[in-house]
């Protein structure tokens, strides 16, 4: 469930697809899916985290995307184009 007070603070939910090196196998690349509240377009949560990443984690990083989702958005709405009963 979304979190109103952090959206009412203008955070979004951020997904971030990091791609790294695997330590014992510069060569080969994984993937990591990494998904929090943060704010554009600074991002500081994904930057504290991909700090983390540099200090604590042996794989050097190789690149990072960033995807971002409005949460608070109109409703949607739809007008039915039939009603009837089935019997």
């Amino acid at each position: 469930m979304a979190r109103l007070d952090k959206q009412l603070e203008n955070y979004r939910l951020i997904t971030a697809k990091i791609l790294y090196h695997l330590p014992d196998f510069e060569a080969l690349l994984q993937e990591f899916i990494w998904q929090d509240y943060d704010r554009a377009p600074d991002f500081p949560v994904l930057h504290g985290f991909l700090g983390f990443w540099e200090e604590e984690i042996e794989g050097r990083l190789h690149s990072v995307y960033v995807a971002r989702q409005e949460l608070i958005t109109p409703g949607d709405s739809r007008f039915a184009d039939w009603e009837g009963v089935l019997q």
